[in-house]
């Protein structure tokens, strides 16, 4: 069969060198033998919209959207999902045939499959969630917690403001938590996720302690690098059965190639391995 296009897809952002969606990507289009490339492009905020209006025309069929990008570029796009009208972010386009953009979150996706994935006898539904951070990513998260079942999120952000516009975009399943009190509440959670950047390489340590932590509860990070950081092995050293961040990357990934290449990729330990490999 000759193809008459070979699809393109990029990821956006500034700066964007340091992005591991292109070895993910490329890993699956090796993998299923599809004819496509996935690369990296760096673009300012002023030279976004443009970007996005030329690319329907060199062949793109869509894109992923990160830092600092993701809420700006809804303000370009002709059609928006739900979920990323209610994030206010999005990170996954699809180019119409028209040339109309399609914008969507798979961020929420993505946390939800690493649970399940890595923790599939936790029970949305047997207690609150805490959530540290107020973030884009937080929001992704949020949403996707309210949706699976969990009762409330319980927000807590150093900079109070932001929690609050919280409960006011998703209403009263969200209650804030005061950050110097946020170890207080531990013993009554059904899962801990840390959405900051606090414990990244590079970042100041996530001081919180976890003396009163509940032992049945699931800790999540959304911190990669390192991937085991400090609030996973803490909260092992309590007892509590723990996910790490890169998983969620991973089942983000798999909703915008499916929607770009037709095929649905495995989210598997080969996947891990490739971007665990650099």
């Amino acid at each position: 069969m000759i193809l008459t296009k070979i699809p393109l897809v990029a990821v956006l952002g500034s700066p964007i060198a340091h992005s591991k969606s292109p070895l993910l990507h490329n890993h699956w289009l090796n993998r299923y033998g599809i004819k496509g490339c996935y690369i990296p492009v760096d673009v300012t905020s002023a030279d976004l919209n443009q970007t996005l209006r030329a690319m329907p025309k060199m062949g793109f069929v869509g894109a992923n959207i990160t830092i600092p990008h993701k809420e700006s570029v809804l303000t370009f796009a002709d059609q928006i999902s739900d979920r990323a009208a209610l994030i206010g972010a999005a990170n996954t386009l699809s180019f119409m045939d028209d040339g109309k953009i399609h914008a969507d979150n798979t961020d929420g996706v993505g946390f939800m499959e690493n649970i399940r994935q890595n923790a599939p006898d936790w029970l949305p539904q047997n207690g609150p969630a805490l959530l540290l951070g107020a973030g884009g990513a937080a929001r992704a998260v949020a949403a996707s917690l309210l949706e699976s079942g969990v009762p409330e999120v319980w927000i807590t952000n150093r900079t109070k403001v932001r929690a609050e516009q919280f409960v006011i975009d998703f209403g009263a399943r969200l209650k804030i938590i005061d950050w110097v009190n946020s170890s207080q509440v531990l013993g009554d959670v059904n899962i801990v996720i840390n959405s900051t950047s606090l414990g990244m390489v590079g970042k100041p340590p996530l001081n919180i302690n976890l003396d009163r932590l509940n032992r049945k509860a699931l800790v999540t990070d959304l911190v990669y690098t390192p991937l085991d950081t400090l609030l996973l092995k803490a909260a092992r050293n309590n007892g509590c059965d723990t996910v790490d961040g890169l998983g969620m990357l991973i089942h983000q990934a798999t909703v915008g190639f499916a929607r770009w290449f037709g095929r649905k990729p495995e989210a598997d330990q080969a996947a891990r391995n490739v971007l665990l490999s650099e």
